[in-house]
C-alpha cells in the first residue's frame, strides 16, 4: 500500500486502467525517498571514504553516508564567526549497478529519468553514453536508451557525479548560496516504459469559470487518424461528462484539447477542490496509451495597481520561505518529512510557501494541491545566474515537471539577482497557463517583492504604486525577526489593498548532523539558523507567534469587559470562506495556586457553537452561552476550528487580579509529610510570632519556621532560611533600567547612583515593616513578614523616560536552578514586539541554557513571561515563588542567550525579577525599532509602584 501511494504522488502521469490501453510503466532503480533507499556500488574520488569501492544508498547525500567533505555555500564573510574554506570541495563519486529489464518491454520506448543530482551528471548504460552530461541538480531530466538495453536479460547503469559543475554558471547559482551543499544522486531515478506511440507530456489551462484547456505532446510514430480522447472527473470521483474526441491533426506530434467544465468546485488554499484530466491516444480505433493528470480549477489575476486576485476574490499571502532539508539526511526527504512540513505551515495558519532557492521534490507539490498552499516555485540562483543556454534548459525541465499543479501561482526566475532576465519569457513556453515570473527582491512586470525593508518603508511601499509582496522578510536569525515584529508589519501587509501579503525567512534552522563529528548540528554559527521551526521541526516561540496573528478568524478583544456577557467581536480575515464554516469551542477552567498537589486543572464548564454569518473580510460578533456563575473560573478559552476540525487558535482571558486571587495551597497528608495530620490544612495551632534582631549591619526577621535577612546598608533581602534550609535569593530589589543603542545596552543615568537615605524598622500589628527610602530612581522599598509566611515586598521608584529594559531585580545562583513552573502566559517567553501567541495557563519548564538556533531544547527556559500571576522555582536548596501584587507586566528569568552574533544585540544580564518594560528583538537585518512600533523603546514618566510576594513553598 506504501508503495502504491508512493507511485501515486511521484509518477508525472497517475495511472487509470481500461481494457485493451497500455500504461505507462517504471521500475526503480533506486528506493522512492530516504526511508527504503536501494545500494549502489560507489567510489569517491576524494575526502573521507574515498579510493575505494564500497556500497551506497541510493538516493542519498552523500556526506550524509560518510564521503567527500562537507561545504557550506557562502564564502567567508568578515565579522563570520565560522569561517568557509576558500576551495568547495571538489569530489566526485562513480556510481554503478546492475538491472533486469523485463522481457515484455521488448518493442516499448524506454527512459531512465533521474529526479534529481548534484550536480554534473555523466550517464552511461552498458558502457555507451546515454546522452550529454546533464548540468543542474535540482531538475527532473532523463534519456531515452531503449536502444541500449538489453531486454529480459541484466543491463548496467553507471553515474559519474561531480559536485562542482564543470560549468560555472551552475556554481554561481547553486553552489555558492546561502546554504549547505551536497553531493550525489539525492532524488530517485527510475525507468520508465511507454507504447511506442505514446503521450509524452500535458500541460493544463483550467480556468474559474470552468473552461479546460490543454496542450498535449506526443512521441513516437504518430500515424494520420490518431485522435485523442479526453473526459474530467472530481477528483477520483464519477466522470462530469462523457468522453470527448479530438484528431491529432496530420504531421504533427502536438494538440490542444478544450472543453467547459459547468461550474467546477474551485481550488485555492482554502478550498483545495481538485480533478483528474485523462487523456487516450487511440491509433486506429484502439487505445494505445493512457494517462491522468490532477488538476485544480483557479485563476490567478496580477491587477496592476490594484492588488492580487484569484478566483475573483482578493487573496493575501501568508507565506515562508522553505529548504529541501532534514539533518540527517540532507537533501534527500522521506514522504514523512514532506507531509510534515505541508501540516506544520497549515497548523501555523500559512497558506503560502516559497520554494527557496531551487525547485522542490514534486512530492511536496503533490501535497500543497491538497492541503491548499499557494506556491512560488522557484529556478536556481541566488545573486548568482545560469547562463542563458543553460537557464533555458533547466526552466523547461523545470515547469514541464510542475506545470500542472494548482498551488504554484507564480515562477521564480532565481532570487536577489540570480535570475537571467534573458530567460523571462522561456516559462511560457510551456507553460499555458502564463503564470507571472518574479525577479525575488526585485520590482519587476507590476510586483515589488524587495526585501527586507523597514516597517517605514513597507507603510511607504504597501500604498503602490505597485502591488507590494515581499518574498522575504523578517530574517529570523536565532529568536530575532520572524514573530519579532510581525503584529506591527501585518496590520499594514495583511490590510493595505495593495499589499498582498508575503514570505517570512525562513522555514527552519537548516542545521546539518555531521557524520565527520558524530552527528553534531551544525547550523555553520548564524549563516543558517534563520528557522521557525528547528532543523527536526522542533515549534520554537515565533511559530505561535505566527500561528496567533496569521489565523483567518481574529478576535481583537485584550481584556472582557466589565459588562461581558459572552458576545465577542470576531473578524473573519479569509480571503473565500464564510465563518459559518467555523465552530466555535469555549471552556472555563480554574487552576490551583503555586505549591499546589492537586486541582491543578479543573474543567467548570464548557460548550460549542456554530460560527456566525460573517463573510470574507468583514466583522461580526459570536455569542457564547455561558452560565451565569462563569466569573467563579480564572480563565476563559475559546478555539475556533476550521470545516477539517483543525484548531486555528485559542484565546484565552483572565479577569481576576491581585494577590486575593491567586489562593494558598492545602497540603496533603503523605508519608512524606508525617507533621501534618490533615489532607487539606496544617494542624491547627497558634500562628508563629514574627521578630526582628541585629546581626551587624543584617535585620534578621523571623517567622516560626522560616528567617529572612535583609541587608541595612541597601535596603535589599540577604537571604531566606526555611526549616534550617537556605534559600539563596538575594541582591534585590535591585532597579533595573537600560537604554538600547547600537552595540547594546547602556544603563539609564541614575539607575546606579541611588543611595539610601533612610531605613525604618517596626511592628504593624502581627507583621514586622522595614522601609527603606532612596536618593535616585528608586524612591521607596517597603518589605512587610507576617505570621503567615510572605514576604511582602512594596515598592517605588520614578519612571526614568525613555527605556528598553525596566524593572526589579534579585540574584538568584543558576547553577541551582532545577525547574520553574507558573501560571499566566506560555510556554514560551515573549519579547516586546513579540507578545502573541502565548496561552494563559498553568505551564513548568525544566532548566536549560537553551540558544536558538544552536540547540533546540524548547520551550527555552529563560527570558520574560507575560501575563503572569506567579512564577515558583524549584531548586536543589527547596522551592519559592514569586506572586504578582500588581504594577509589574512581566516576569524574568535569567538573560535569554542570542548566542552573541550580531547583529542580535547582547541583552544585559539579570537574574529573577519583576519588569514594566522588556526588551525588543530585531532581526538580521534590522533593530528593533526598526521592526515597527512595538519594537520603539518606552517612555515610563511619574512614579511607577509594584506589589511583589516572595513565598516559601513546600517542597514535593
Amino acid at each position: 500500500m506504501r508503495l502504491l501511494a508512493i507511485l501515486a504522488l511521484c509518477l508525472p502521469f497517475a495511472v487509470t486502467l481500461r481494457a485493451g490501453a497500455q500504461d505507462t510503466e517504471r521500475q526503480y532503480l533506486s528506493g522512492h525517498d530516504s526511508t527504503d533507499a536501494v545500494p549502489w556500488d560507489f567510489f569517491c574520488t576524494a575526502g573521507r571514504g574515498s579510493g575505494y569501492w564500497t556500497k551506497i544508498p541510493v538516493p542519498s547525500c552523500w556526506e550524509q553516508e560518510g564521503f567527500g567533505a562537507y561545504g557550506y555555500g557562502l564564502a567567508a564573510r568578515p565579522g563570520k564567526r565560522v569561517p568557509v574554506p576558500p576551495q568547495p570541495p571538489e569530489e566526485k563519486g562513480i556510481y554503478r549497478r546492475d538491472f533486469t529489464v523485463p522481457a515484455s518491454w521488448r518493442g516499448r520506448d524506454v527512459r531512465v529519468v533521474f529526479e534529481g543530482v548534484m550536480t554534473d551528471a555523466a550517464v552511461t548504460v552498458n558502457g555507451v553514453s546515454a546522452g550529454p552530461v546533464h548540468q543542474g541538480a535540482f531538475y527532473r531530466f532523463s534519456y531515452d536508451i531503449t536502444d541500449k538495453l538489453r531486454f529480459g536479460a541484466e543491463n548496467s547503469i553507471e553515474v559519474v557525479v561531480s559536485k562542482e559543475s564543470a560549468n560555472r554558471s551552475v556554481n554561481a547559482a547553486e553552489r555558492r548560496g546561502d546554504y549547505w551543499n551536497f553531493g550525489g544522486i539525492f532524488r530517485p531515478v527510475w525507468l520508465e516504459s511507454t507504447p511506442a506511440r505514446f503521450i509524452d507530456h500535458v500541460a493544463i489551462d483550467a480556468e474559474a469559470d470552468g473552461r479546460f484547456s490543454a496542450r498535449v505532446r506526443l512521441g513516437g510514430d504518430i500515424p494520420v487518424g490518431a485522435r485523442i480522447e479526453l473526459r474530467l472527473r472530481h477528483d477520483h470521483g464519477a466522470w462530469t461528462a462523457p468522453a470527448l474526441d479530438f484528431p491529432v491533426p496530420a504531421g504533427s506530434h502536438e494538440l490542444t484539447v478544450s472543453t467547459v467544465e459547468g461550474h467546477p468546485d474551485l481550488w485555492t488554499a482554502e478550498t483545495p477542490n481538485l480533478y483528474d484530466a485523462e487523456f487516450i491516444l487511440r491509433v486506429d480505433g484502439h487505445d494505445v496509451h493512457r494517462v491522468t493528470q490532477r488538476f485544480g480549477f483557479r485563476t490567478l489575476e496580477v491587477k496592476p495597481g490594484v492588488g492580487l486576485f484569484l478566483n475573483g476574490h482578493r487573496i493575501t499571502l501568508k507565506g515562508v520561505c522553505r529548504h529541501s532539508f532534514w539533518p540527517e539526511t540532507g537533501r534527500t526527504l522521506s514522504l514523512a518529512v514532506q507531509r510534515l512540513d505541508v501540516d506544520l505551515m497549515k497548523e501555523a495558519n500559512m497558506n503560502a510557501v516559497r520554494m527557496s532557492h531551487y525547485p522542490p521534490d514534486p512530492e511536496f507539490l503533490d501535497l500543497c494541491d491538497e492541503a491548499g498552499l499557494y506556491v512560488l516555485d522557484e529556478l536556481g540562483g541566488w545573486h548568482g545566474r545560469y547562463d542563458t543556454q543553460t537557464g533555458r534548459k533547466l526552466i523547461r525541465e523545470m515547469v514541464r515537471r510542475d506545470v500542472n499543479h494548482p498551488s504554484i501561482l507564480f515562477w521564480d526566475n532565481g532570487n536577489e539577482g540570480g535570475g537571467n532576465p534573458a530567460n523571462d519569457g522561456e516559462f511560457a513556453k510551456y507553460d499555458p497557463q502564463h503564470r507571472p515570473v518574479l525577479h525575488p527582491w526585485a520590482d519587476f512586470d507590476g510586483m515589488n517583492t524587495a526585501h527586507y525593508r523597514d516597517y517605514a518603508d513597507t507603510v511607504k511601499l504597501a500604498q503602490g504604486p505597485d502591488i507590494f509582496m515581499p518574498t522575504e522578510f523578517l530574517h529570523g536569525l536565532f529568536d530575532g525577526g520572524a514573530g519579532a515584529g510581525l503584529d506591527d508589519y501585518w496590520k499594514i501587509m495583511g490590510e493595505k489593498p495593495l499589499a498582498a501579503g508575503g514570505f517570512i525567512w525562513a522555514w527552519l534552522d537548516e542545521a546539518v548532523a555531521r557524520t565527520d563529528e558524530n552527528g553534531r548540528l551544525d547550523a555553520q554559527g548564524d549563516l543558517a539558523p534563520d528557522g521557525i521551526v528547528g532543523p527536526h521541526r522542533e515549534k520554537e516561540g515565533s511559530y505561535y507567534t505566527i500561528r496567533d496573528i496569521w489565523s483567518p478568524v481574529q478576535i481583537p478583544l485584550a481584556t472582557l469587559p466589565a459588562n461581558f456577557t459572552g458576545t465577542l467581536p470576531v473578524r473573519n480575515r479569509y480571503d473565500f470562506l464564510n465563518l459559518k464554516t467555523v465552530t466555535f469551542a469555549w471552556r472555563l477552567m480554574r487552576f490551583g495556586p503555586p505549591g499546589a498537589l492537586t486541582g491543578l486543572r479543573t474543567l467548570l464548564a464548557d460548550g460549542r457553537v456554530p460560527g456566525p454569518d460573517v463573510a470574507p473580510r468583514t466583522d461580526g460578533t459570536v455569542t457564547l452561552p455561558l452560565p451565569a456563575d462563569w466569573r467563579d473560573a480564572d480563565v476563559l478559552y475559546v478555539t475556533a476550528f476550521d470545516s477539517r476540525e483543525r484548531a486555528l487558535w485559542t484565546w484565552s482571558w483572565r479577569w481576576k487580579s491581585g494577590l486575593d486571587s491567586i489562593g494558598r495551597a492545602a497540603l496533603a497528608t503523605s508519608p512524606r509529610f508525617p507533621k501534618y495530620a490533615s489532607p487539606i490544612q496544617r494542624p491547627v495551632e497558634p500562628p508563629p510570632v514574627v521578630a526582628v534582631a541585629d546581626d551587624g549591619p543584617k535585620a534578621v526577621v523571623t517567622d516560626g519556621r522560616e528567617t529572612v535577612r535583609f541587608d541595612r546598608t541597601t535596603g535589599e533581602i540577604d537571604g531566606i532560611t526555611y526549616d534550617g534550609r537556605a534559600i539563596s535569593l538575594t541582591g534585590g530589589p535591585r532597579l533595573v533600567a537600560y537604554r538600547r543603542y547600537e552595540r547594546g545596552f547602556v544603563p539609564v543615568p541614575g539607575m546606579l547612583s541611588g543611595r539610601l537615605t533612610g531605613w525604618n524598622e517596626k511592628h504593624e500589628g502581627d507583621a514586622v515593616v522595614l522601609t527603606a527610602t532612596y536618593a535616585g530612581l528608586m524612591r521607596e522599598i517597603r518589605w512587610t513578614i507576617g505570621p503567615d509566611g510572605d514576604i511582602r515586598l512594596d515598592y517605588a521608584f520614578k519612571g526614568p523616560g525613555t527605556v528598553d529594559l525596566l524593572g526589579v531585580d534579585f540574584d538568584y545562583p543558576e547553577e541551582k536552578m532545577e525547574s520553574k513552573e507558573w501560571f499566566g502566559g506560555g510556554p514560551y517567553h515573549v519579547w516586546q514586539n513579540r507578545l502573541r501567541g502565548t496561552e494563559l495557563a498553568r505551564w513548568s519548564t525544566p532548566y536549560n541554557n537553551h540558544i536558538p538556533g544552536q540547540d533546540w531544547t524548547f520551550p527555552e527556559f529563560k527570558g520574560w513571561f507575560s501575563g503572569w500571576s506567579w512564577m515558583s522555582f524549584t531548586t536543589t536548596e527547596g522551592r519559592f515563588a514569586f506572586l504578582n501584587g500588581g504594577g509589574a507586566p512581566y516576569v524574568g528569568v535569567y538573560t535569554p542567550h542570542d548566542g552573541a552574533f550580531d547583529p542580535v544585540l547582547v541583552i544585559p544580564r539579570t537574574g529573577l525579577g519583576v519588569y514594566q518594560v522588556i526588551p525588543a528583538m530585531g532581526s538580521k537585518t534590522a533593530r528593533p525599532d526598526e521592526t515597527g512600533p512595538e519594537g520603539e523603546p518606552k517612555v515610563v514618566d511619574g512614579e511607577v509602584r509594584g506589589t511583589l510576594v516572595i513565598r516559601v513553598l513546600e517542597n514535593p
